[in-house]
């Protein structure tokens, strides 16, 4: 009501005023329609060249040919799919090409509508890109397109999971680029760890559309890309905690309210009384968060349990007695491992949060309900589940690159985005990508009826009267889509289906590649189909079944696509009578067997009945079970219930419960948003770090005289230890011999000078310039190149490492009162600058110390360079460009992949300094 006053008092809602403001740029487009038109295809494609030129001389800008673009890109659609954009699809591409987000209706044809956006902003030159949710999405929709494009004068990539490096390099090249949303973030980590600049494959950031952005930027957030290799093999102490999990117990609760007992609710003053009090428990369960916590008798009786079987490291005081604790030094790390042990046996549920499948367990998007290839839980989690399951336990990974995908997508000079759900996130697209959200009108008006809830008093009878249900709506021919949360629920009602003999299909993880098919027919008559999560499937369905499938049952896979073509046009009739038989029945039946925690899920499996104005229903069944219900419903949902009743099987039909449960995902989507916002919190931290590495690994990529810069980092480095040091010049020379190797054969009359600085300056650029005419300028450059990047990348790795432990220490100052994100920012400030001054004295002392002699050659050796590393001889790693024009002598015997790397870090050779070669 209060809304409704206020937009009547200031001119209407924002969608009006969004609507008022597109309009007349739509009527521009329409009264073009005539021109277009006109033109053959040979005048587009000279327009397309016209226009292109002009873009990028900076004769005109895009918005000044926006009208004509749009007016061209929807004749070339007209012409080559026989598809007209709606003006609805006009007004969203214009809403896309402003860098907003276009919120459209599912079936409103969003695949479509964002061609004249992309066409448009294609002819800056500078490359679009457009993002999916899977490469099944990216490469349809570039197939389904691309023609329009190629129409029009204009080249398109689709980058896939499976191509090489060349093959993705061509696809970037392209005038427009589809890919995933995975597939775009890796590409940049990969590109940003390349040893050569001809070897980068993506451009610059320029302009981008996401399809399902809300998916993409909201649902996906809270797990970051990350790019890992192994690390040390921690199976043993991982199968070790897996086995302590039988013997713990979680605290008991009180049977009244279902609640740990807590030690306020006993009135125990005094301090024995307070010593004594038992939890009854080894651990308490947090399952709005996931986590468990260990309790003083917890962590007492897992000390207990680790010292019987001989694990922890054993310790004594100078008396001899035995001190050894869980909390020493070597045995610290056992809580973590159990903690996760736990986490993994009580959290996460087998084909819930994740499948196994093929002796690997692969996570499940709790939003789409897809499998995430190649994405694993992080700090042990995963291998905790791995031995939960008796698969294979892969070793830890540590991080080589890493990156949010709110970071990545903000790297773009313009961002924009189209779902049929974001109005419900305006306020976080707002605060954290600063983009706004325009709601575009359906194209006709939407028929479907939204059913109020019916709630259920346990999930038993909710099942059951789903059952019953289905049962009802099929006998009559309706078609039902009946949507889960889980695989697990969705093979429940399978079950449940099976035994009362309703023939259905299911679409969930596990059978991902049938995915188009089962959504395709899921609008015919008598279909049954139930799916987990709905999110971002990217197919409609169609009253009556697909048509496309029905042309592909009479010809086969096999056929070409005139035959499919014309197979489809020959049963078009056919399929419009089904058409129009669904829809007398009502439509399809859309039944939620429970809400969802976040509103937009609900609302996507909702909209996919009704599309282009089709009748339909949607009506979900919740019971008191339910997560959301039971974690998240506030006491007040309980209570009503209490005073309203519910009889044996008997359903509940209450506004005043809807709202209820409305409002408890309305808590659950804030909580999320926090989350989501603090991990961006501690990424923006890590961003403005990383930017200046990957720049300045850019920087050494394209220099073609990295002697200049080592120069300058050698003079930077002996006027600090010059400054550190001037009280006492014997002490400067100590720190020179310390840092180099050498003091640069400094004379006492020559330390005591005041002109010293100039002095060693000088003889550094003496020493390099000796080394650039014995080996040459160029291969010189490429060792100079080979240093820096190798020096970077090993304490960049270090350096993400350090990060995680730096955050999770400052994650505990909060119980001193401290912000923990002002903590993280000062010491992650401190250990960025340390890694700095590592990579700058390490690449000056390597520099300095290199030696090359020439060797004469034996008849079977050609001359060559000899490396020589400081007073210890080393082997230096040149690049394959410099070897095949000079022999490289080793100076000591050669290091095996397996064997211990001579650098001294403990390391395995081909994990450390060989990780490259």
């Amino acid at each position: 009501m209060a809304n409704k006053f206020l937009a009547a008092l200031f001119g209407g809602t924002k969608q009006d005023k969004d609507i008022k403001r597109l309009k007349p740029i739509v009527e521009k487009v329409n009264s073009l329609s005539t021109w277009a038109e006109g033109l053959s295809h040979e005048d587009i494609l000279n327009q397309t060249q016209e226009w292109k030129e002009e873009i990028q001389s900076g004769q005109k800008k895009l918005d000044d040919i926006l009208p004509w673009a749009f007016a061209v890109a929807r004749e070339a659609s007209a012409r080559v799919l026989g598809e007209r954009h709606y003006d609805v699809q006009i007004m969203g591409a214009i809403v896309l090409h402003e860098g907003s987000i276009l919120e459209l209706k599912t079936g409103e044809g969003k695949t479509l509508t964002c061609v004249p956006a992309a066409y448009l902003n294609a002819l800056s030159g500078e490359g679009v890109h457009i993002v999916t949710v899977n490469d099944y999405l990216a490469q349809r929709d570039a197939t389904w397109m691309g023609p329009i494009y190629e129409y029009l004068g204009l080249s398109v990539g689709v980058i896939l999971s499976t191509q090489d490096n060349q093959r993705k390099k061509e696809a970037y090249s392209k005038d427009i680029t589809y890919g995933t949303n995975n597939e775009f973030g890796f590409d940049y980590l990969r590109d940003n760890m390349k040893w050569r600049m001809e070897d980068k494959i993506q451009p610059k950031h320029h302009f981008c559309i996401v399809d399902e952005i809300d998916s993409i930027l909201i649902d996906e957030a809270r797990t970051p890309l990350i790019i890992s290799g192994q690390a040390e093999d921690d199976s043993k102490s991982v199968r070790t905690a897996d086995s302590i999990v039988q013997f713990l117990k979680e605290c008991e609760k009180d049977p009244a309210t279902g609640e740990y007992y807590e030690l306020s609710k006993f009135e125990m003053l005094d301090k024995d009384a307070v010593a004594a009090f038992d939890e009854k428990g080894d651990y308490r369960i947090d399952e709005k968060s996931k986590n468990i916590t260990f309790t003083k008798q917890g962590i007492t009786h897992l000390e207990n349990i680790l010292k019987s079987q001989g694990l922890l490291i054993t310790s004594k005081d100078e008396n001899g007695e035995d001190t050894t604790s869980i909390y020493d030094d070597g045995n610290f790390e056992y809580i973590h491992y159990v903690t996760e042990a736990v986490i993994a046996h009580k959290m996460f549920e087998k084909d819930v949060d994740y499948v196994v499948k093929d002796g690997e367990v692969q996570i499940v998007d709790q939003f789409t309900g897809r499998i995430l290839p190649g994405r694993r839980y992080n700090n042990g989690l995963h291998q905790a589940i791995e031995a939960k399951e008796g698969v294979k336990i892969q070793a830890q990974s540590k991080t080589f690159a890493t990156i949010t995908f709110q970071n990545f997508f903000r790297m773009y000079d313009k961002l924009s985005g189209m779902t049929g759900t974001a109005d419900t996130e305006a306020t976080e697209f707002k605060q954290i990508y600063d983009l706004d959200v325009v709601v575009v009108p359906t194209n006709k008006p939407v028929k479907r009826v939204d059913l109020p809830d019916l709630i259920y008093f346990d999930e038993k009878q909710k099942f059951n009267a789903i059952v019953e249900e289905v049962k009802k709506i099929h006998l009559t021919g309706q078609p039902v889509l009946i949507g889960t949360v889980s695989i697990e629920k969705s093979e429940v009602l399978s079950a449940l289906f099976r035994r009362a003999g309703i023939k259905h299909e299911v679409l969930n993880a596990k059978n991902h590649a049938r995915e188009a098919f089962i959504i395709g027919e899921a609008g015919a008559k008598g279909a049954v189909t139930i799916s987990t999560n709905m999110a971002g499937r990217g197919t409609d369905i169609k009253l009556g079944g697909s048509l496309e499938h029905l042309a592909l049952k009479k010809v086969g896979t096999e056929a070409s696509s005139e035959e499919l073509k014309q197979a489809m046009e020959d049963l078009r009739p056919e399929w419009l009578k089904a058409n129009e038989e669904v829809k007398a029945l009502g439509g399809l039946y859309i039944i939620g067997s429970e809400r969802h925690e976040s509103r937009r899920i609900d609302n996507q499996l909702r909209g996919r009945s009704g599309r282009q104005g089709d009748p339909g229903t949607s009506r979900f069944f919740v019971s008191l079970d339910d997560s959301l219900m039971r974690l998240f419903a506030s006491d007040s949902v309980k209570n009503v219930v209490g005073k309203l009743g519910l009889k044996d099987g008997e359903p509940l039909e209450n506004k005043m419960l809807t709202n209820a449960i409305e409002k408890a995902q309305l808590r659950v989507e804030e909580r999320n948003f926090e989350i989501r916002k603090r991990l961006l919190d501690y990424d923006n931290v890590l961003n403005e770090q990383r930017n200046y590495i990957y720049e300045q690994r850019d920087e050494i990529l394209k220099d073609e005289d990295l002697s200049k810069r080592v120069l300058d980092n050698i003079s930077d480095l002996v006027n600090s230890l010059y400054e550190e040091n001037k009280k006492d010049i014997n002490s400067f020379r100590d720190s020179l011999l310390r840092e180099f190797t050498t003091d640069f054969s400094l004379s006492e009359e020559e330390l005591n000078s005041s002109d010293v600085l100039n002095i060693i300056n000088q003889r550094a650029e003496r020493i390099i310039q000796d080394k650039e005419n014995l080996i040459s300028k160029e291969q010189f450059n490429i060792f100079l190149r080979s240093l820096y990047l190798r020096n970077i990348d090993k304490r960049w790795i270090d350096h993400l490492d350090a990060l995680e432990d730096i955050k999770d220490a400052a994650s505990l100052r909060s119980y001193a009162q401290k912000n923990p994100l002002v903590e993280y920012k000062n010491e992650a400030g401190d250990a960025y600058d340390r890694m700095l001054n590592d990579i700058t004295e390490n690449i000056c002392r390597m520099a300095i110390a290199v030696k090359f002699t020439l060797r004469t050659p034996t008849r079977t050796q050609s001359a060559g360079p000899q490396i020589t590393l400081g007073p210890k001889r080393r082997e230096s790693h040149i690049t394959a460009q410099a070897q095949q024009n000079n022999t490289i002598i080793r100076t000591t015997a050669k290091v095996g992949r397996n064997d211990p790397c001579p650098c001294g870090s403990g390391k395995k050779y081909k994990n450390c300094c060989g990780r490259n070669i």
